[in-house]
């Protein structure tokens, strides 16, 4: 420490740049300060710094050192941070907000724990305020680490619990499979958020309770018996009159294949980990999908079946989600009604006799459904207020009424024998699952100008990659914008494939998810989170670049 107090003294009052002086390591009584990277001026991204506290100072207990408990105990850890910080705003830390995810701002290393930040150098005007900073690093952020990760500051209580949640949650939804179910949701959760831009609980919300016939009841190691509403496997409809509900549930589900925080109202919401919400997208591009079990006969005879376009319609993008989907494998689609295409989800009786089969190129969902579960064991749930011609089909049909739901499939069965719809189906094909396209992996190029690398998060919703802007807007499942940070790191990875076409794409980004982070970054970031694969596929297949053949031919 008094090598960096003295470096910060020399270049006091100096040029701006001046701060490049104190890179490198720096011994405190129980840490080390790492100064990996400084910020080329004021108005420059933020400096990266990292400090790691060896095991037997941290003094961490043995039982969330590994595992599931161990993403979470860093996720605590990173928490406790931003607290002992939130007086400092030249201090952040990528802690995250309602989700547990596995995050590289707190690390469990060979060395110890190690915490990831930045700091916004202080200056007045390009000169150095090397006093300011002296203040800053040596004595506020010191007492900051030692409050966030030396044990005589740790509340161990709130430690275990939040560690107790979270591996509840993800035991939860690794018992649905062997229930049969593809979601759950427990009595007493919390499912509406207190506005589209704030997603912590509604202060004065219902409590979800399960109706008596969908209740199930499955085993938490550290909750014990946990009973809710089970989602059982096959079609799901969610039907009920507008603002009783119908979405507030089924975003809970999207999001149900992430761990959430104590407190979040949704701790023991889960949903199948691999489950995609599906939904049109007008103007996104489409590479090389085989849309010919949906779409098929175009007008002058243009084949379907490795379809690209730059500007898909409503129904043109719900197919191609659809179809991505269950290329890299999704046992369950999540739709909404109000996201999707009319003219995709339903082709009515009457609409049928004006418009011949024969000049209607699209196969409607509802005619697809049954397949999906019966040949592809696909489940779906399908929120419908509009049209009860899916009724005949459904399996379960789960009616919210003041944001409670009731069980009223008997009652559905009942309405779709005695008000048969009357329209045909229309399939003219068997459905099978589509096989993997293959990627030109040179076609995903970061660099833009000069041939430098151009890739950064705006937020939850683009992806800047290259020369393209990557909308993101319509991949619901996406909570973070370290999530598509670290998409963009992945991407690359995959265009350093070696090799002129990389088969199944899918499989490649699954090996690179499994990887630990010190595989996939070249540098110590702190603001990355790990996305799915499902999430990372969804930016491939929107960045405008890319070039896919179909077939999975290699």
């Amino acid at each position: 420490m008094q090598e960096l107090q003295s470096t910060l003294a020399r270049i006091d009052g100096k040029g701006y740049k001046a701060y490049r002086d104190i890179t490198g390591r720096y011994r405190f009584d129980d840490f080390e300060l790492r100064v990996d990277h400084v910020q080329g001026d004021p108005y420059a991204a933020p400096s990266r710094l990292r400090v790691i506290m060896p095991w037997d100072e941290a003094a961490l207990p043995d039982d969330v050192r590994n595992g599931v408990r161990a993403r979470a105990a860093r996720d605590f850890l990173a928490r406790c941070f931003r607290r002992a910080v939130r007086d400092e705003p030249a201090i952040a830390i990528d802690a995250g907000a309602q989700t547990v995810l596995d995050r590289t701002a707190a690390l469990f290393t060979p060395q110890g724990v190690e915490l990831r930040f930045t700091v916004n150098l202080p200056a007045r005007g390009r000169s150095i305020l090397g006093r300011q900073a002296r203040e800053l690093l040596c004595r506020i952020l010191p007492r900051a680490v030692r409050a966030a990760l030396r044990p005589e500051h740790r509340d161990t209580a709130a430690l275990a619990h939040h560690c107790d949640v979270v591996e509840d949650q993800f035991a939860l939804r690794e018992q649905l499979a062997g229930q049969g179910l593809v979601a759950f949701v427990a009595d007493g959760a919390v499912l509406p958020r207190r506005s589209g831009v704030d997603d912590r609980p509604l202060a004065d919300a219902v409590a979800f309770a399960s109706a008596p016939s969908l209740r199930a009841t499955l085993m938490a190691p550290n909750a014990g018996e946990v009973s809710g509403l089970g989602v059982p496997r096959g079609i799901t409809l969610i039907v009920g009159g507008g603002f009783h509900g119908k979405s507030t549930l089924l975003r809970a589900l999207e999001l149900g294949v992430y761990d959430h925080v104590p407190g979040d109202g949704r701790e023991r919401v889960v949903t199948d980990a691999e489950a995609v919400k599906i939904r049109a997208e007008d103007g996104r591009a489409v590479h090389a999908v085989d849309l010919s079990p949906f779409i098929n006969h175009l007008p002058y005879g243009k084949s379907t079946t490795a379809f690209d376009t730059e500007l898909a319609s409503g129904s043109t993008s719900q197919a191609a989600a659809l179809q991505e989907a269950l290329e890299l494998g999704a046992g369950t689609l999540l739709v909404d009604e109000d996201t999707s295409a009319t003219n995709f989800m339903i082709r009515d009786q009457r609409m049928q006799a004006l418009v011949a089969k024969r000049d209607e190129p699209i196969t409607p969902f509802v005619d697809r459904i049954r397949e999906l579960r019966d040949t592809l064991a696909v489940s779906t749930v399908l929120v419908m207020g509009g049209s009860g011609d899916y009724f005949a089909h459904a399996d379960t049909v789960i009616q919210m009424h003041d944001y409670l739901p009731r069980d009223v499939t008997a009652e559905a069965r009942r309405i779709a024998a005695e008000h048969a719809a009357g329209r045909r189906e229309e399939a003219e094909s068997a459905l099978a699952a589509p096989r993997p396209r293959s990627l030109r992996p040179r076609s995903v190029d970061p660099t833009a100008g000069r041939g430098k690398p151009r890739i950064k998060a705006r937020g939850e919703d683009t992806l800047v990659f290259g020369r393209d802007d990557v909308d993101l807007r319509a991949v619901e499942q996406i909570v973070d914008a370290s999530q598509v940070r670290a998409i963009g790191l992945l991407l690359p990875l995959l265009a350093a494939h070696g090799g002129e076409w990389v088969t199944d794409p899918g499989a490649q980004v699954r090996e690179l998810l499994a990887q630990p982070w010190e595989r996939l970054t070249g540098r110590p970031s702190g603001d990355l989170a790990r996305p799915r694969p499902a999430e990372v596929m969804a930016a491939l297949n929107r960045l405008r670049s890319a070039v896919f053949r179909a077939g999975g031919a290699g």
